[in-house]
């Protein structure tokens, strides 16, 4: 999973303009570093800390107080899934944001945003949103929210935050025309792009095969092998359906019409992404149909996000809100076993399989707790970008990013003119 910092990186350096190549990869690296600080002082004890109540953790900061519920292993799995929500932001707010403002927010997102919201969903202490069941419900029945590797803790989460700074920051100079056209503003490289769409696609297979968190014990083994099986296959028919709808709209529009290598491989990594929350608990067949809707999800929001003239270099909304939406609202329709009734001890199923009032129920609170981690995301985001472009740093000047963040802002380009010549 760590190793998926190194698609990210590739990705969005190959989609950016050669004179910010050092400036993406720069915050790509930090993401890894600045976060790994920040998880260890503050963000696995809000996430994780014992004891703590409904909506944080208070324990183990800096590693202290550690008891039997804290393990090594468990705070690197952790460290590297919070890298990876904070990683998503970068791509949507290329190019022109300032390099300190990024820091500060990265540095806020890995050490209280997201912990905030896997505590909820992940910790053994129940959210305040399903302690409320005993008020919503006339019969409480114990069930919680389904997000086996992360559709909405990780990826909606970082997706949320993507979209409240592409539209604070709003759209790089020249992207949309006066007439308010869309003007493409390519990568400098799509090889180096693709390259880091490889890495990601296989780096998934570990993001939710390795969200069991165990393989010793019985049963393991074929829920891990499920699990990858699923992601490939979600991530197949995600890239297939986002690759001819792409080509199939512009030729009905009556426009040039290619096969797009980039949209196939978001496209795929929408897919991948709608797999987080259920992978373990689904037929492969489920798998088709959940990253074929994650396609068409990813190219809506694709679209969406042009119509409304909001900026996202990496269509890294689209691929993580759009993908992380579809997979948190279609896992407990499709899953298998699901949740366990604390009445009857019994799988209660999702609605295909398990068709009971109870699927219904389970899937309320996955929509429940996909509206709660985008409110609190966009709400903390708004705050926290808004000051910043109130007091006038969230973004660099105009010379500034018309002559690129490299030089300015780390005095190494990517590709310095001096190397190609000794004139």
């Amino acid at each position: 999973v760590s190793v998926m910092q190194t698609g990210f990186a590739f990705l969005e350096a190959g989609s950016v303009r050669s004179k910010n190549t050092t400036n993406i990869i720069m915050k790509n690296v930090l993401d890894l570093f600045i976060g790994a600080i920040m998880y260890f002082a503050i963000g696995y004890s809000f996430a994780y800390g014992k004891p703590g109540n409904a909506f944080i953790g208070h324990n183990y900061f800096f590693a202290t107080n550690m008891d039997e519920n804290f393990t090594y292993a468990g705070w690197f799995f952790q460290y590297v899934f919070a890298a990876t929500a904070s990683t998503i932001v970068s791509g949507a707010m290329a190019e022109r944001t300032e390099f300190t403002t990024y820091m500060v927010y990265f540095t806020f997102l890995t050490g209280f945003v997201y912990p905030v919201v896997a505590h909820w969903c992940w910790s053994e202490s129940p959210c305040v949103l399903f302690k409320l069941q005993k008020y919503i419900l006339v019969k409480p029945h114990g069930l919680s929210y389904i997000d086996y590797a992360g559709s909405g803790v990780v990826h909606l989460t970082g997706g949320s935050a993507a979209l409240v700074g592409a539209i604070a920051l709003g759209p790089r100079i020249g992207r949309f025309k006066p007439d308010g056209t869309v003007n493409d503003l390519p990568g400098h490289t799509v090889t180096v792009a693709a390259l880091g769409g490889f890495i990601l696609f296989v780096g998934f297979m570990a993001f939710n095969g390795g969200s069991q968190l165990s393989i010793s014990n019985p049963g393991d083994g074929n829920v891990v092998a499920l699990s990858v099986m699923n992601t490939v296959l979600g991530g197949a028919s995600g890239a297939i359906v986002a690759m001819l709808v792409y080509k199939t709209t512009d030729a009905i529009r009556g426009e040039d019409h290619y096969w797009s290598l980039l949209i196939t491989i978001n496209g795929g990594l929408a897919g991948m992404v709608s797999m987080c929350a259920g992978c373990n608990d689904m037929l492969p067949w489920a798998a088709v149909v959940i990253g074929t809707i994650a396609g068409l999800a990813f190219m809506g929001w694709h679209h969406l996000m042009l119509f409304c003239k909001i900026d996202d270099p990496l269509d890294a909304v689209a691929v993580h809100l759009g993908g992380g939406l579809a997979g948190v609202l279609l896992a407990p329709i499709f899953v298998m076993k699901g949740l366990t009734s604390p009445e009857t001890q019994q799988h209660v199923g999702g609605i295909i399989y398990g068709g009971n009032y109870l699927a219904f129920q389970s899937f309320g609170w996955n929509l429940l707790g996909a509206v709660a981690i985008i409110g609190w995301t966009v709400a903390i985001s708004t705050l926290l970008f808004g000051s910043m472009k109130l007091l006038g740093v969230l973004r660099v000047s105009e010379a500034d990013e018309l002559r690129g963040l490299d030089e300015i802002k780390h005095g190494e380009p990517a590709y310095p003119i001096k190397s190609y010549s000794d004139q």
